[in-house]
């Protein structure tokens, strides 16, 4: 018999539960929460696209940043005021780059 062949000694849950099994008991679903497009970027880089949205919800502002790979989609949200503190990184990790000769391979 193949392990997951098995029956779980822990029983079966309704397909939803198990949709949210990485939340154990974390209750029912978040109500959604209205946010506000102020302004979108797409870029395709190589094989990548990457879509920047500027938007403001009841929280505040912040910029998602997702990146689609073939349909997989990643999502990082930075916070607007981390933004001035993101760009100078990137600006220094640009120039790292630029003066750091690629390795040969």
């Amino acid at each position: 018999m193949i392990s997951n062949e098995r029956p779980s000694p822990f029983g079966s849950r309704p397909h939803s539960e198990r949709a949210h099994s990485d939340r154990p008991f974390s209750g029912p679903p978040k109500p959604p929460v209205n946010e506000e497009t102020l302004k979108t970027a797409k870029i395709q880089i190589e094989r990548k696209t990457f879509i920047l949205a500027l938007k403001e919800n009841p929280r505040g502002r912040f910029l998602r940043i997702t990146e689609d790979v073939g349909g997989r989609r990643d999502t990082v949200i930075i916070p607007a005021p981390g933004l001035e503190e993101f760009r100078k990184l990137l600006d220094e990790m640009v120039k790292a780059s630029a003066e750091t000769p690629p390795k040969a391979v």
